[in-house]
C-alpha cells in the first residue's frame, strides 16, 4: 500500500468471471492515470472457475496496488461491492464489473472532470460489445448537470466514478437484499444527493461486454425479483422527491425499464397463474405511483399497457400485445390540421370500452414520426397566449 492517497479505488466484484476477467484487469493496468494513483480491490465472491487464482496471479505480477479478497458466495453483486467500498482509500471509487473493461484514458478523464467541476458523480460514455448499451444520455458532454436536467436516469448501473467522501458522508452502500436492481437504487440515490453530476459523452470510458454464456444477473432470475427492484426504486424516489412533476419524471424510469417488460411479449406466453401474480404484484405500485404525468411521458403502446395493468384489464392488455406481435403499424389519426396525432391501437374510440382518447394521443416526440404532423411552435403558443389574454383583459365593446 503506497503512502500517498490514490486518486481512484477500482472495485472489482468477480464471480465465475473467466476468461473475461483477463481483459478486464488488462484494461485497468493500461490506464494512463498512473499506477501510483490507482488502487484495485478485487473481491472473489466464491468462484470455482479459477477467478480467485487469476486475481492472485495478477496481484503478484502487476505494478498496480492490488488487494485480493476471497469470500464465500454472497448471492449477489451488492455484497462484493460493499466489501470493496469498505476497504477503499482512494479519493474516488469506480465499480468495474469483472466481465467488462475500461476504455483507454477512462480514469484519467473522469478524475479530471470531477476535480475540475467539484462534482460527486461522473458518467463516462458506454459502448456495448455484443450487448446493447444505454444511449440517450450521451448527446453531449456536460460539465455539471443533475438527474432532472438530463437523461442520466436511464443509466443506473454502478459503473460510474463516485467521490468516496460523498458516499461515506451519506453512509451509502448497496442493498444486499436485492438480487437485481441494487445498482439502480444506489446510483439513483447518488444522483439525488450529489452536488453535481458530470457526463463525458465524447470519449468511450466503459465497454459493456455481453457474455457468450449469457450469464448476466440482469437477464436471469424470476419475475418476482424485477418487482422487488421496481418497488425499491419507486419507494426511494417517493421518499426523496416531493410529489409533483419532478417525482413523476423520475418514476418514468422504473415504470418503463423495470415494470413494463413484465407486461411485454412474454406475458402472452405466461401461464394464467403467473399473469395473475404479476398483476397482483403490480397493483400496489400502480396505485401508489402511476399518475397522468407519468403516463403522458410514455409512447402510446407503453402507456396503454401500463394503464390496462393499473385498471386491472388483462383482457385489453392481451389484445394490445397480440396486435403488437403482428408487427402492424397502428393507423395514425391526424386532427386539428395535423397538430394532433392519435394511434389507433385496439379499442380506439370504441364506445363499449369507454377508453378516453387521451390514452391514444401521441406526444410530440412520437408524433414527429408521422407524415403530415404539424408541431406547434413557440411562436404559435405565444400567439395563442396573447389572444387568450386579450379575451380576458379587454372587455367586449
Amino acid at each position: 500500500m503506497s503512502l500517498a492517497q490514490p486518486d481512484v479505488t477500482v472495485v472489482v466484484g468477480a464471480y465465475e468471471a473467466m476468461p473475461y476477467l483477463v481483459a478486464c484487469l488488462d484494461s485497468v493496468e493500461a490506464q494512463t492515470l498512473g499506477h501510483d494513483r490507482i488502487e484495485v480491490i478485487a473481491v472473489d465472491d466464491g468462484s470455482t472457475d479459477g477467478t480467485g487464482e487469476y486475481l492472485e496471479e495478477f496481484a503478484a505480477r502487476t505494478p498496480l496496488d492490488v488487494m485480493v479478497i476471497r469470500q464465500d458466495n454472497s448471492g449477489g453483486p451488492g455484497g462484493p461491492r460493499n466489501v470493496g467500498l469498505g476497504k477503499a482509500t482512494g479519493r474516488y471509487v469506480f465499480f468495474l464489473d469483472a466481465d467488462d473493461r475500461l476504455g483507454p484514458e477512462a480514469l484519467e478523464r473522469m478524475v479530471a472532470m470531477a476535480d475540475r467541476n467539484g462534482t460527486d458523480v461522473v458518467l463516462g460514455r458506454v459502448e456495448g460489445v455484443n450487448r446493447k448499451p444505454p444511449t440517450s444520455m450521451w448527446g453531449r458532454t456536460l460539465e455539471r448537470t443533475d438527474v432532472f436536467s438530463s437523461n442520466i436516469k436511464f443509466t443506473l448501473s454502478a459503473q460510474k466514478l463516485f467521490r468516496r467522501a460523498f458516499l461515506e458522508r451519506h453512509g451509502m452502500r448497496f442493498d444486499e437484499s436485492l438480487w437485481t436492481g441494487e445498482d439502480a437504487l444506489f446510483t439513483m440515490e447518488a444522483y439525488l444527493r450529489a452536488d453535481g453530476v458530470s457526463v463525458i459523452a465524447d470519449h468511450t470510458c466503459y465497454y459493456l461486454v455481453g457474455r457468450e454464456d449469457g450469464k448476466h444477473v440482469t437477464k436471469t432470475g424470476s419475475h418476482t425479483l424485477r418487482f422487488d427492484s421496481a418497488r425499491a426504486l419507486m419507494n426511494l424516489i417517493a421518499d426523496m422527491v416531493p410529489a409533483g412533476a419532478r417525482r413523476d419524471a423520475l418514476m418514468v424510469r422504473p415504470f418503463l425499464v423495470t415494470l413494463l417488460p413484465q407486461f411485454g411479449p412474454k406475458f402472452l406466453k405466461d401461464s394464467e397463474a403467473v399473469r395473475r401474480e404479476k398483476l397482483a404484484l403490480a397493483k400496489p405500485l400502480m396505485d401508489a405511483h402511476w399518475t397522468g404525468e407519468v403516463a403522458h411521458r410514455l409512447r402510446v403502446h407503453e402507456r396503454l399497457r401500463l394503464q390496462f395493468v393499473a385498471s386491472e384489464r388483462p383482457d385489453l392488455l392481451l389484445e394490445v400485445l397480440e396486435f403488437m406481435r403482428t408487427t402492424k403499424t397502428p393507423e395514425p389519426v391526424l386532427e386539428k390540421g395535423g397538430r394532433r396525432v392519435y394511434f389507433a391501437y385496439p379499442h380506439f374510440r370504441d364506445r363499449a370500452t369507454g377508453l378516453p382518447d387521451s390514452l391514444y394521443l401521441a406526444e410530440p416526440r412520437e408524433a414527429r414520426e408521422v407524415s403530415g404532423y404539424r408541431e406547434v411552435g413557440v411562436d404559435q403558443l405565444l400567439r395563442r397566449a396573447v389572444r387568450k389574454a386579450r379575451r380576458v383583459l379587454i372587455p367586449a365593446a
